[in-house]
């Protein structure tokens, strides 16, 4: 318990879900125990139910062995065939790589040259039933039925481990396939060496999402290998060393002196001696390292305890910390080096380099988050950031084992940034950092040259050009701030005026940001607001023009101003939640989920919306939709998020409405208020502080704020800071069951 604050723990004692200690004075954990890492499983969720610690290199993973959007992390909860259990995973995203380095035990010699053209024609793959599958934070176990082996699955920080219990007398084998690949991925190069009777080590190079991927592995097994297959290509090898572009082993083991095999699995992005490095060392086995890694996230999971009664909140809160601290993840190696896009190695000195940046996505409400649960990766997240900008002199947009994939709008990267430096993170060069955003919001890429040009980026030009401007728009904005506090005056007056950019493309008539074209007049035609194209000859990413036509954050009350007062603003935005969920198209985009009349809540640019009317004067609007969306987008099956998880925003926004709060504006060290649905909620702060949201007389017909204190002083206001937060100290609300309309008018 030395690492486990005093002060922590007599809060954690003094809440609902209490902590005890057994007469050998181990702390026995209960956050886990609240935990289903199946929920976001099934649907269009997209995570995976694998074992990993916080911010993990390695999560492995189930994979079902099937190429399909609803398997983007190699697992859907609809499946009953598992391929193997692969050593990389993507959570909750929406394209499809990794599942890199898969093992799976057998009972019996399969043939590994017959190329495998689906998963019907895998030799080794296995039935299994969800009646004999678990899944905890940090654990895995399923029971797999043709060969009759019970597969366990836990892992550090840089080490996975394997346990394996086959039946009394069975052949005890495992096969390692490298050339296996799902959804965009495809291995290029890939080599397996038998080291010695209790090592193998290899590499898998691919291409897919991350065009240029290297992996590097090594394993070690608890017995000696008796036997052994190595094919490359289809064919065998007569050595001790495979080499080819889809490369094979099934390895034998003595089975009469036990029935258990052990493995332990380590990556490098780097090279198999530091994979080796890597590897945990011999006093480390798979018991132990599962306690540790159940500790591990009792402990992340305690950041937050919430009361309440209804233990389905619990779950449903608790799994969603759980998913929010899965990613980034880990990608420096145990002595600091990572490779690069471009095959450098660099090396990260004071911060570890993460990788799984869904910046699109988790600008919004998961970077923030980190902020307070792990000041100290969101400062490494940064050093991150700026190590991939030396590459190619632009701040990354989605980066995937270095990578950068590209993918998606805008470069919010640069919130990200904003938002710890607004908060007073340190850890990082604040001038290299400003240098970096401007230099990547001046550079052409990615339409910023008709963005420079016209002031916006014309319909005609670029695809998706209203997302494109609007967050363009809010990055200008946020380097302005930077610029601002950096006392760069000239720069915060030139990026403050091209954050406006938006004023360009409102139409008064319809009410909505439609595309325009470079004359400056003309709208795109025709109109309708609920067309949805999927990337495509459109002018919106993944959405229509209801869903994007309220991302101005950064400036709400001059966008309540272009609609021409609050009563039209709030109409418009009722009307969003009210208007029949139609999506009208021949490509709608399948991210378009989660749908409250045209409200998306299982894609991210629907998610600061709800928030909104706290700045038009009816801030019980936003208590009212904020409850609504929590009590019917999120539930504990593994049909439980109503869209992609993507790397722990959707969490994160059920994380922060769900106490009360959240950031609609990300880098503006600022919260909205809501509705909180916990009676209590206790941040505990880094230093010992704890900040308290307490909500007397809430149920789930008391949702509205009648009145609200701060720390025993009166709180009339819809804005709380991040400063009041580090202070520490209690924000008690006082529910009820009609709306107070006169609260929350003073901001």
């Amino acid at each position: 318990m030395k690492n486990f604050p005093l002060l922590v723990l007599f809060i954690i004692l003094a809440t609902g879900c209490k902590i005890n200690v057994n007469k050998n004075n181990h702390r026995e954990t209960v956050f886990v125990n609240h935990v289903d890492p199946f929920i976001g499983t099934g649907g269009h969720g997209h995570t995976y139910p694998g074992a990993t610690v916080p911010f993990g290199m390695l999560q492995v993973s189930p994979d079902n062995g099937v190429t399909s959007w609803d398997w983007c992390s190699g697992y859907h909860y609809s499946d009953s065939i598992v391929a193997g259990f692969s050593h990389l995973h993507l959570s909750g995203t929406g394209i499809g790589d990794l599942a890199d380095i898969l093992f799976m035990p057998i009972n019996k010699k399969v043939d590994l040259t017959t190329k495998a053209i689906s998963r019907d024609l895998l030799p080794y793959k296995s039935s299994y039933s969800h009646a004999n599958e678990k899944a905890k934070p940090g654990y895995y176990q399923v029971f797999l039925e043709d060969p009759k082996i019970n597969v366990e699955l836990t892992s550090s920080q840089r080490t996975a481990f394997h346990k394996y219990t086959f039946a009394k007398n069975d052949k005890q084998s495992v096969v390692i396939d490298l050339g296996f690949a799902i959804n965009w991925d495809k291995a290029l190069k890939t080599g397996i060496t038998i080291e010695d009777e209790y090592t193998i080590s290899g590499y898998r190079f691919s291409t897919g999402w991350a065009k240029n991927q290297k992996v590097f592995f090594v394993a070690k097994f608890s017995k000696p290998i008796s036997e052994n297959t190595l094919t490359a290509d289809g064919k065998l090898v007569e050595s001790n060393e495979a080499e080819g572009e889809k490369t094979a082993a099934q390895l034998f083991f003595e089975s009469k002196s036990n029935e258990e095999l052990f493995v332990k699995v380590a990556l490098s992005s780097v090279s198999v001696a530091n994979a080796k490095d890597n590897l945990d060392n011999e006093s480390s086995n798979f018991e132990k390292t599962k306690s540790q890694t159940t500790t591990t996230w009792d402990v992340a999971l305690s950041k937050i305890t919430v009361e309440t009664p209804i233990d389905s909140l619990k779950t449903i809160f608790y799994t969603a910390m759980y998913h929010a601290q899965i990613a980034p993840v880990t990608y420096s190696d145990k002595n600091g080096q990572f490779r690069k896009e471009n095959d450098s190695i660099v090396s990260a000195t004071n911060y570890t380099a993460y990788s799984t940046l869904s910046l699109w996505d988790t600008f919004r409400a998961e970077n923030p988050l980190l902020t307070l649960l792990a000041s100290d990766k969101a400062s490494d997240i940064v050093n991150s950031m700026l190590a991939y900008y030396e590459t190619k002199r632009i701040l990354p947009v989605w980066t995937l084992y270095a990578n950068e994939t590209n993918t998606m709008t805008g470069y919010h990267s640069i919130p990200v940034i904003v938002d710890a430096y607004q908060k007073g993170i340190k850890g990082f060069d604040a001038e290299k950092a400003y240098n970096a955003m401007k230099t990547t919001m001046m550079q052409d890429d990615r339409g910023l040259n008709l963005y420079k040009k016209y002031g916006y980026i014309p319909y005609n030009l670029l695809d998706e050009s209203v997302t494109i401007t609007l967050e363009y728009a809010y990055d200008d904005w946020c380097v302005a701030q930077m610029a601002k506090a950096l006392g760069k005056e000239a720069d915060y007056k030139f990026f403050l005026n091209r954050s406006k950019a938006y004023q360009y493309l409102f139409d008064t008539k319809t009410g909505f940001m439609r595309g325009k074209s470079e004359d400056g007049k003309s709208w795109n035609e025709p109109f309708d607001a609920k067309h949805s194209n999927h990337r495509e000859h459109t002018d919106y990413t993944e959405g229509n023009a209801w869903q994007h036509s309220w991302f101005v954050p950064q400036n709400v009350e001059d966008l309540i101003s272009l609609h021409g007062s609050n009563t039209i603003f709030t109409d418009r935005l009722e009307q969003l939640f009210t208007e029949s969920s139609e999506i009208t198209g021949n490509n709608v985009s399948a991210d378009i989920s989660g749908l409250i009349g045209q409200y998306a809540h299982g894609n991210e640019p629907s998610h600061h919306i709800a928030y909104m009317f706290n700045h038009a004067g009816k801030p019980w609007r936003t208590q009212y939709w904020v409850r609504h969306i929590l009590d019917t987008q999120y539930n504990t099956t593994p049909n439980g998020l109503s869209g992609n998880e993507d790397c722990g925003q959707m969490s994160a926004w059920y994380i922060f409405s769900s106490m009360g709060l959240y950031p609609m504006n990300p880098a503006s060290g600022e919260y909205e208020i809501g509705s909180p649905i916990f009676e209590k909620a206790t941040i505990n702060l880094e230093g010992g502080k704890t900040f308290v949201i307490e909500a007397e007389n809430v149920s789930d017909k008391n949702f509205y704020i009648q009145s609200a204190t701060l720390n025993g002083v009166a709180f009339d206001r819809t804005i709380l800071t991040h400063k009041q937060i580090l202070q520490g100290g209690i924000l008690h609300f006082v529910m009820g069951s009609e709306p107070n309309k006169n609260w929350g008018l003073t901001n």
